[in-house]
């Protein structure tokens, strides 16, 4: 097979730039254009001083030509990869900057880049020797001899001879040679590569989708043997797998209904509460109040739109459910070690891909995103599977050296947390917990072992926190050393030095470099806006089989303990000026094309950087799901938020746990919850935008077909089959110009199915091919992922539209799941006994309302657009669209909730009531719907857990934001839309305060506009309950009825805006200037309207009964 094998060294070539040399290897030098492709280029080209000199090298391919050459040759270029950063992008060559140095400090996981062996023996040769997983140096001949990488290539090419020995390479064994593509049994026993080659060493998309004998696509759905029974066991055919019968089958999930105690009567109350309010709304449209047509009029549109928005927040809620999974059953079934089934005790499942997104280290602290990386390769999962990219969307080098140093420090914490069962593993979390660290641990060393890893993360800390000093302090030296340089050569010029001298103030990496991305001082190329693409292998691909460590004097025994890490990759996408780059929904889709090339694990996982994995065994309780039968249609599945460092009262609702734990688990009885941004397992075969399959159909198609295929014949997928509308030939039109991309997908969808272990698994793989181990990485699929991640990749594609993350909202992730479960994918919500994620939220109140804007303004954005659930298709089961109806509506329940609101005080000022007569059957109405309301909560509370006071947050802060972010997102949408203006709301810089509180972000108060509203509500309210006692104090006739009815909606309104005054007041005894300021403004109002309303008349009037009352 042929590899791309970068070399900094010059190979012996013809001047046609492709020969042979005297060992008869073919030798080409290629390089990267800028549409993606390589050309041949000459000896000439090669040797020309340019953009390939210096630090940069070109790509060589070798072709070996012995098995054992080829090992060597392979793990020289896989650790070449994982020393070298890659960057390019438009209009510009892809790069191999090897790295000597990534880091300051030293480097000793073997696995990380930067990571040296011993010195090479050639004469005149700085390298370093090619080391295996342990790090221990890879010596290619039985003579000892160690060399370098190029130096082994150059002997390669000139004689094939060893220097040291000067006889043919030879190698003690084979077993160091790596497995080739993914290899599937078939139906006659012989094994078919998956992934297949063409001559040119490039991907075959027909081969990799279509097997070469029958034309079919590796093997089809579930493969059973020829006598088309349900296992082949002993006397099955061969290239089956043991009866099923032999074994009990078992669900890896349960679906557990809720108890009939509980839902029986929430439905019940549902009915009957409808049925109220259409008894109650017909009365009031027939009952209009003529002495106040006007508060009528406003009372019933309100009354009637807040009906329509129950409806659409509370049918969907009919079918709530609870899940769970056996994790002990998905260990038996894809991990135990069998001498004839499974030898080598390797995994059968799945690979997933995590994506961590950041963007600003100044906003994002880079210790927050180091402990969430941290908590990801530490998670309880077989580590070949695993593969971890971070998105750095600003191309900080301060990003890139927090990342590298999070890979220093995990080669000794993930043994620790596999060692000694740590929970949660993200470091800070772990040694802030409060309470005994030694419960429930077993072994008598973790005390010390607990000691010395609590030192070496304090100085982790320090590194993390240091890393802003030493990268300006390191790129001011350099830069100093630059001006020296230039002032020097202008002087032997003769240039006159009185001339400004121009030079770029560039940022420096610990190699000495430059850095290819954005620059502490911003110039062409290294701006936020505009630097190149790249990729960074921080850690390499693991070995297939576990790697256990040492008991090393001085370090922690990690004798019995896996020490491999898991896949880690440093991506910053391209970005340059006129390009839209479409925020976090491109960063996202560029992760997604990035790793479909490098690792192309079946299922995604996406985490923000400040979410971090508290339950070690999450992985597997979501895969479960998807490996269970029925699993193939389920396209992500969804976890709850939880929050962390929320004040105790939660005075905001932070915790949204009606949401969370009420609605998210109600529509997991329908089609599924919606995509809430993080903490969500994807399958990366329906975030190409395909439809699920339809085993049925398919089953029918090979029913009717049987009489034209042989007995042992699978049936054929082809590409129509995934998409009726898809051609083979359109693939670049949907997803790019990379023909590694294109030939990932089959692969993807493939290795994502279910396990065909039961006659009911209609669309099922064979059990056992997925423990080969992976193909290392190249050079060549390296340049091809900084390719697809340019920022020209998309054009002309369908990238963000129907493929990926979608584009054109603020609230993306809502987009992306309703454009599944549109095309008939379902979700699932995974609600584990420990929480599975833990993130932060924002606990003042002006960040909370900005927070909330955004979601809103999203959401109108929804509505005016085709992602609007009124357009959906049949596919949208109906109370899923309600649902989904309900994301777009509710911020226009602001409008009317706004009015509202001031419909009691209006009631008080003007003494009308929304009704002419507050008499008995208006009562008996407000009783009934009340009682069911309060019948409807309880309940509500029973089957989602959710706590008392956490419902009660929820309605206060539903008002709060009803009434101040949800009303200026309208605004903001309608003039957007109709207009095309864009406004934003700005708050003021925060306020100094005690920084020894941990809640003492939560007593800020950052004055926004988005205030106003809520203020002015409950300004107006108080009024007009003074004004309306006053003047039922001193009337004739005391209407004291329709007193108590505005004032006691009045009273409702204050007491949902409790927690907003609250947070105006501020800290405890810390009551802000202005509160002062709006109190004398009360005061001041208050006075002249009483003046207006009541003016001096002088004496008490005897005749009338009253009297009159003078203000001070």
């Amino acid at each position: 097979m042929a590899s791309s094998q970068p070399s900094k060294k010059p190979s012996k070539t013809t001047a046609g730039g492709g020969g042979t040399s005297s060992s008869g290897q073919s030798v080409k030098f290629a390089r990267r254009t800028s549409s993606g492709r390589y050309v041949n280029l000459s000896k000439d080209d090669v040797d020309t001083p340019g953009d390939s000199s210096g630090d940069y090298m070109n790509y060589t391919v070798h072709i070996p030509n012995e098995l054992p050459e080829a090992s060597v040759a392979t793990k020289a270029e896989e650790q070449y990869v994982s020393h070298s950063l890659f960057s390019g992008g438009f209009n510009s060559v892809t790069r191999a900057h090897l790295m000597d140095k990534v880091i300051d400090s030293k480097v000793t996981h073997p696995q990380m880049a930067g990571s040296k062996g011993s010195s090479c023996a050639m004469p005149a040769c700085d390298g370093k020797v090619v080391k295996d997983e342990r790090g221990a140096d890879i010596i290619p001949c039985e003579c000892r001899f160690k060399i370098c990488r190029d130096c082994f290539l150059d002997a390669q090419k000139d004689t094939g001879l060893c220097p040291g020995c000067k006889e043919p390479y030879k190698t003690d064994a084979d077993d160091d040679v790596p497995s080739a593509a993914l290899s599937l049994p078939g139906p006659d026993g012989k094994r078919t590569s998956l992934v297949k080659r063409n001559q040119n060493g490039e991907l075959d998309h027909n081969k990799s989708l279509f097997n070469d004998s029958s034309g079919t696509y590796g093997v089809g759905n579930a493969y059973w043997p020829s006598d088309g029974g349900g296992g082949g066991g002993k006397g099955g055919g061969s290239g089956g797998f043991e009866d099923p019968a032999d074994k009990p089958w078992r669900p890896l999930t349960r679906r557990l209904p809720m108890p009939p105690g509980i839902i029986n009567p929430y439905r019940l109350l549902i009915v009957v509460r409808l049925i109220v309010l259409c008894f109650f709304l017909t009365w009031r449209v027939t009952h209009p109040n003529d002495d106040a047509m006007w508060l009528w009029f406003m009372s019933i549109i309100c009354e009637i739109w807040f009906a329509f928005s129950w409806i659409l927040d509370q049918i969907p809620k009919l079918c709530p459910v609870n899940r769970s999974t056996n994790l002990q059953l998905l260990r038996d079934k894809f991990e135990t070690s069998d001498k004839k089934i499974n030898p080598s005790g390797r995994s059968d499942l799945p690979g997933v891909d995590f994506f961590v997104s950041t963007a600003d280290p100044e906003k994002e602290p880079p210790l927050v995103t180091a402990n969430t990386i941290l908590s990801i390769l530490a998670v309880e999962y077989p580590v070949e599977k695993l593969a971890c990219y971070i998105s750095d969307d600003g191309g900080a080098l301060l990003n890139f050296e927090a990342l590298a140093e999070a890979c220093s420090f995990a080669n000794l914490w993930v043994p620790f947390c596999r060692k000694h069962d740590i929970e949660p593993r993200n470091p800070d979390s772990y040694f802030s917990l409060k309470g005994d660290p030694t419960k429930n641990k077993k072994r008598a060393d973790f005390i010390k072992d607990r000691r010395r890893m609590k030192r070496e993360y304090d100085e982790f800390k320090v590194k993390i926190n240091n890393l802003p000093d030493s990268i300006r302090r390191r790129s001011d030296a350099f830069n100093a050393r630059e001006e020296i340089k230039t002032l020097k050569t202008i002087r032997e010029r003769g240039i006159d030095p009185t001339e400004p001298i121009k030079i770029k103030r560039a940022t420096w990496m610990a190699d000495e470099t430059h850095w290819p991305g954005t620059w502490a001082n911003p110039s062409r190329d290294h701006a936020k806006g505009d630097h190149a693409g790249i990729v960074q292998v921080m850690l390499k691909p693991p070995s297939p089989d576990p790697l256990y460590g040492s008991g090393e004097e001085g370090l922690i025994d990690y004798s019995d303990v896996d020490i491999r890490l898991p896949m880690l990759v440093y991506m910053s996408r391209e970005k340059r000026s006129g390009y839209d780059h479409n925020k976090k929904a491109g960063a996202m889709n560029a992760l997604v094309r990035s790793s479909a090339v490098l690792s192309n694990g079946p299922f995604i996982l996406n985490l923000d950087c400040d979410h971090y994995i508290y339950n070690c065994m999450a992985v597997r309780e979501g895969i479960s799901f998807m490996m269970d039968r029925g699993g193939e249609d389920i396209c992500y599945i969804q976890f709850p938020q939880r929050f962390e460092g929320i004040d105790p009262s939660d005075r905001y609702a932070n915790h949204n746990t009606v949401f969370f734990d009420g609605n998210m688990r109600a529509l997991d009885g329908v089609q599924g919850p919606f995509y809430v941004g993080t903490g969500c397992m994807f399958r990366r075969f329906a975030l190409y935008g395909f439809d699920p399959p339809k085993p049925d159909l398919l089953t029918s198609k090979k029913k009717d077909d049987d009489a034209a295929q042989s007995p042992t014949e699978t049936q054929a997928l082809k590409a129509t089959d995934f998409d009726p509308d898809l051609d083979v030939n359109e693939l670049p039109r949907r997803f790019g110009n990379s023909t590694l991309l294109s030939n990932s997908i089959p692969i993807a969808e493939f290795q994502g199915r279910p396990i065909a272990d039961h006659p009911a698994v209609k669309y099922g793989r064979p059990p056992g091919v997925l423990r080969n181990a992976r193909e290392p990485l190249d050079a060549t699929t390296v340049a091809e992922a900084v390719s697809v991640i340019s920022c020209w990749y998309e054009d002309k594609t369908e990238w963000g539209d129907r493929v990926g993350w979608i584009y054109g909202s603020v609230t993306e992730d809502v987009v992306t799941g309703y454009r599944m479960h549109n095309r008939g994918w379902r979700s699932i919500y995974c609600l584990t006994k420990r929480d599975a994620f833990r993130g932060s939220a924002p606990i003042n109140l002006t960040d909370r309302l900005h927070q909330v804007l955004r979601w809103a303004t999203g959401s109108v954005e929804i509505f005016f657009s085709r992602n609007n659930a009124f357009l959906a298709s049949k596919r949208l089961k109906w109370l899923q669209r309600l649902a989904y109806i309900n994301v777009g509506v509710y911020p226009f329940t602001s409008l009317f909730l706004i009015v509202y609101c001031f419909l009691p005080a209006l009631s008080l000022l003007s003494g009308h009531f929304i009704v002419k007569n507050v008499n008995a059957t208006f009562l008996i109405y407000l009783l009934l719907m009340t009682l069911c309301l309060i019948g409807l909560a309880v309940l509500e509370i029973r089957w989602s857990e959710v706590s008392l006071e956490d419902w009660w947050r929820n309605e206060q802060f539903w008002l709060i934001s009803g009434t101040s972010a949800h009303f200026a997102a309208v605004i903001q949408g309608l003039l957007k839309v109709l207009a095309g203006i864009e406004i934003s709301f700005t708050l003021t810089a925060k306020a100094v305060e005690d920084s020894d509180d941990i809640y003492a972000e939560l007593y800020l108060v950052k004055w926004t506009s988005l205030m106003i509203p809520p203020i002015v509500i409950a300004m107006i309210n108080v009024l007009a309950m003074v004004v309306a006692f006053s003047r039922t104090i001193y009337s004739i006739t005391p209407q004291w009825g329709k007193f108590v009815g505005g004032a006691f909606f009045s009273f409702w309104v204050l007491a949902h805006l409790y927690p907003f005054f609250k947070g105006l007041m501020g800290r405890k005894k810390k009551t802000p200037t202005i509160v002062f300021v709006w109190s004398g403004l009360i005061a001041i109002t208050l006075s002249l309207l009483w003046v207006a309303i009541n003016p001096n008349s002088g004496p008490t009037d005897a005749n009338t009964g009253g009297s009159s009352f003078k203000f001070p």
